[in-house]
């Protein structure tokens, strides 16, 4: 009988030379520079703590797939940018995946997966809160409580030293939703149905994201999330100076009130009105003569009190800016309880606020790249997990770009482009009882970086001091 299968494909030649394709190599990984994540994964254990947030009451005589190896395979996915469980299906084949994953033996015999396929990795998503050892099928518990204190020690643990002062940056975005989630609401700002989660970060490293319904205020849940944050990083650093900032939806007496009560600086953008407006009328004037003198951009500032007639309980320092542009008129206001003698009114609005717009960019970066936009579970507990696994996915990638990458031209990339020059690389995978071979092409055009990247992780000394070891339960 003829055998129909092909076996190779013909393209289209190469002058006189034929083109022919053949599916015969030996395995192949395209995401050969993963191993950069599992190595600064190892120096600070970022997966193992994010692991102890988990019950799991599975009996281990069945247990094939630990915690820890379900959490690794599910945040390097997410990182090497497989943003769908479905994806796990054929990545259980990998080889270097079970390497990342921390599988002792990552080649099953006669092509057996190795790794978990979507079923068993949905279990952590789907997990009610009050699952135990009776549960049939769904027996891993994420404790979310311990899961948003791992962030700040996350990002407490990136640091050597405490450093002097520190700006915490709130915002809200929308998530936008295609199906009938849990806390779906129509948001009249955004005009669809999304969900409303508040981020919270340092610079570059992410403290909290929770995910909310939308049909509350941009602010709601803040003096929670902040009391909590403020206070686990004051354990470790009693001494520094702490700045909450944020853009004009944050500007509520409750938040500022709590900031004031706790010695916490505040800046926060604040909306205009007519009275705001006619107290800088003067300055107004004279930005606009300026700009009529020059023909361009001109910017006069006002330091003033000012309280509102009813939501504010005190008088607090406004900065005004008085900005005449092509287009007209540009006013724009800051509150803040930051002293003239530390910043004077421009250096406050200039150098300090503005410098907020940075937040933005990585909030794009987690949704657009790491997709903490994939919330299309049923419930808004299992969609709340699937934030923190982007949201972890995002620490390793930061820390990676803090510790490897600083002085190569890699050190500002954003995620996407990590992923692209450093992540994926064709690799042969070659899998002996005492090695585990991984053989880059030599036409890789980044080689030289690669290999800095790597001496400086392998040169880390982890984990800083000031920083408490993490405990694994007997069953991770």
């Amino acid at each position: 009988m003829t055998d129909c299968k092909q076996t190779s494909f013909e393209f289209h030649p190469l002058g006189r030379r034929q083109v022919t394709g053949k599916f015969d190599a030996p395995a192949i990984s395209s995401d050969g520079g993963g191993l950069l994540l599992r190595e600064v994964d190892n120096k600070f254990r970022i997966i193992e703590q994010f692991a102890t947030c988990f019950d799991d009451f599975r009996s281990p005589r069945f247990v094939q797939h630990s915690v820890g190896e379900l959490l690794a395979q599910r945040v390097f996915g997410i990182a090497l940018g497989y943003e769908d469980l479905n994806d796990h299906e054929d990545l259980r084949h990998d080889p270097l995946m079970a390497v990342l994953a921390g599988k002792n033996i990552p080649v099953g015999a006669d092509g057996e997966p190795v790794l978990a396929g979507k079923s068993t990795l949905n279990r952590l998503e789907l997990t009610p809160t009050g699952a135990d050892h009776d549960s049939r099928y769904k027996k891993i518990v994420a404790r979310h409580s311990k899961i948003e204190d791992f962030f700040v020690d996350a990002f407490l643990q990136q640091h050597q030293q405490a450093p002097e002062r520190i700006v915490l940056d709130l915002d809200a975005t929308d998530d936008p939703l295609h199906g009938h989630q849990a806390g779906r609401f129509f948001h009249g700002y955004y005009k669809c149905y999304c969900y409303l989660p508040l981020y919270i970060f340092c610079g570059n490293d992410l403290l909290c994201a929770k995910l909310r319904p939308s049909d509350i205020d941009a602010a709601a849940g803040s003096v929670k999330q902040l009391d909590r944050i403020v206070s686990h990083i004051r354990q470790q650093w009693p001494d520094v100076k702490i700045v909450i900032r944020g853009d004009s939806g944050f500007c509520r007496e409750s938040i500022m009130a709590w900031c004031e009560a706790n010695n916490v600086g505040y800046l926060f953008g604040l909306a205009k009105n007519k009275r705001l407006q006619r107290i800088i009328g003067a300055e107004l004037q004279q930005a606009s003569e300026l700009f009529a003198a020059t023909g361009s951009a001109s910017r006069v500032f006002k330091d003033f009190m000012y309280r509102t007639q009813k939501s504010w309980s005190r008088k607090r320092r406004v900065v005004g800016k008085a900005e005449h542009l092509a287009k007209g008129s540009n006013p724009r206001f800051v509150v803040t309880n930051i002293s003239v003698e530390e910043f004077a009114a421009q250096a406050l609005y200039e150098q300090e606020y503005c410098a907020r717009g940075e937040m933005e960019n990585r909030i794009k970066e987690q949704q657009l790249y790491l997709f903490a936009d994939r919330t299309s579970a049923s419930t808004m507990r299992a969609n709340q997990l699937r934030l923190w696994l982007s949201s972890v996915a995002y620490v390793v990638v930061n820390a990676l770009r803090r510790h490897g990458l600083e002085g190569t031209e890699f050190e500002k990339a954003q995620c996407h482009t990590i992923r692209q020059k450093l992540f994926k690389i064709g690799a042969e995978i070659q899998v002996t009882v005492r090695k585990v071979w991984v053989s880059f092409s030599m036409a890789y055009p980044y080689a030289e970086v690669f290999q800095r990247v790597l001496s400086r992780l392998q040169a880390l000394i982890t984990p800083w001091p000031s920083f408490p070891t993490a405990i694994v339960p007997p069953n991770i």
